[in-house]
């Protein structure tokens, strides 16, 4: 009931919600929507604490479904408030802080259930204690009064939002500091998050939701004509449906593997050491200086063979220090390379593009996960058996670095003839 019935709900729900929540994140203004988020996993944990029955728990996903699609707000009013320069070191940031805490969870679940003998409903009651703080912290945080698409301060500002684009490939460019420019220009990131110089002259417009159809299609389309952005997209929504899968039933593997009944686990361990060398690789990637232009198909190819070998490992080597090992090595390679794609992707879009871009992203993954589950998981399904579903997931992953490998040995060819072009003609 739980792997084949309960959990498949979530995937569904997420899916389902997350075109309407992207919508709702501009037109509210992000803070609305991080205190959705805040408000549905406190319902999500009461009714962990309390729901009885299979429906009841499958509506409990459907909350903890709204909780994981308000996330893209999170990320949306951060990206607001920071200069697009500092894009890779606060994503880096905010993703070591989110694993942190992640961390201190798992490590304290750990050694209260194994040393001190807790109950997993007191470790239930703790994790809603600290979502309420989480909620209430959000109250604090500052209500900008202007979003991409349906508060304009001005369509003069809107201009500002765009980067210049380079007509022939249609790679984003960095704005010259040097650029001659109309009286009255200046920088989008330096707009006043809360819209207070603008205050007297802004008027707030009548919705016009085909209008704004329009403008999400246009912004699609210029968003998604580089080919650079194209390839860290593609990986995103690729690898996020199958990292989905891995995590959410690797726990039902290792009961399959070794039951709990029967013995000690270290599952919250095991979470914990991944997400604590997660985060601590997410840091360092920060401040990494690369070509990833160049050489960033390739890595994604390499390092997505490696998370296929893990899962790989993790289900046919029946050894539960094996599947924990594996899992910690599939984990860390994936926060790396998303932490990379995440800065990557932003760093070539305007402030408030990034919700667009990452909604899709998350989109596409979420229909190809909800599509697996369908097939593979669900009991309407063929509702595979725990191993056969993770050799599916392994070989997925595989077929992933394939596709790279293939487009990065490609990409560098074009680029050394590019090159050579250039050198004979000068």
């Amino acid at each position: 009931q739980v792997f084949n019935e309960i959990y498949p709900v979530w995937t569904y729900s997420y899916l389902a919600l997350l075109f309407p929540v992207f919508l709702a994140t501009d037109y509210l203004r992000y803070k609305p929507v991080v205190l959705l988020q805040g408000l549905s996993l406190i319902v999500t944990w009461f009714m962990l604490l309390y729901a009885q029955g299979l429906r009841a728990v499958q509506f409990l996903e459907f909350f903890y479904g709204i909780g994981t699609a308000t996330d893209v707000a999170y990320y949306s009013y951060i990206y607001s408030v920071v200069d697009v320069n500092l894009y890779q070191k606060v994503t880096s940031y905010c993703r070591s802080a989110t694993l942190v805490g992640y961390t201190v969870g798992s490590v304290s679940g750990q050694v209260l259930v194994s040393v001190a003998g807790w109950s997993l409903f007191s470790l239930n009651v703790i994790s809603l204690t600290s979502i309420s703080i989480a909620f209430g912290t959000a109250w604090f945080l500052p209500m900008p009064q202007k979003s991409l698409f349906f508060h304009h301060v001005s369509s003069q500002q809107l201009s500002w939002e765009m980067k210049v684009m380079d007509c022939k490939n249609g790679s984003a460019v960095q704005d010259h500091p040097n650029m001659q420019r109309a009286p009255g220009w200046e920088d989008e990131t330096k707009v006043p998050l809360n819209g207070e110089g603008h205050s007297a002259e802004k008027q707030e417009r009548k919705v016009d939701i085909v209008k704004v159809l329009k403008d999400l299609w246009w912004d699609f389309l210029q968003c998604y004509s580089s080919q650079t952005m194209l390839c860290w997209s593609v990986w995103w929504a690729l690898s996020t449906c199958g990292y989905f899968q891995v995590i959410n039933y690797a726990q039902a593997l290792w009961e399959m593997v070794l039951p709990s009944h029967s013995t000690e686990i270290y599952n919250g361990a095991v979470e914990a050491a991944s997400t604590l060398l997660g985060a601590v690789a997410v840091f360092v990637v920060g401040h990494i200086k690369t070509s990833w232009a160049m050489w960033g198909e390739v890595a994604l190819a390499l390092f997505s063979f490696l998370i296929a070998a893990a899962v790989y490992i993790m289900d046919t080597v029946r050894n539960i220090w094996v599947c924990y090992a594996s899992y910690v090595v599939f984990r860390i390679i994936y926060m790396l390379l998303i932490t990379i794609a995440t800065f990557q992707i932003a760093t070539n879009l305007s402030v408030e593009r990034y919700a667009l871009v990452f909604g899709v992203n998350t989109f596409i993954a979420l229909a190809l996960q909800t599509l697996l589950t369908l097939i593979v998981v669900d009991a309407s399904g063929l509702g595979l058996d725990i191993f056969t579903q993770f050799m599916i997931y392994a070989s997925y992953f595989a077929a992933i670095s394939l596709v790279f490998l293939g487009s990065g040995i490609y990409s560098i060819m074009r680029a050394y003839r590019r090159q050579e072009q250039m050198q004979s003609r000068s």
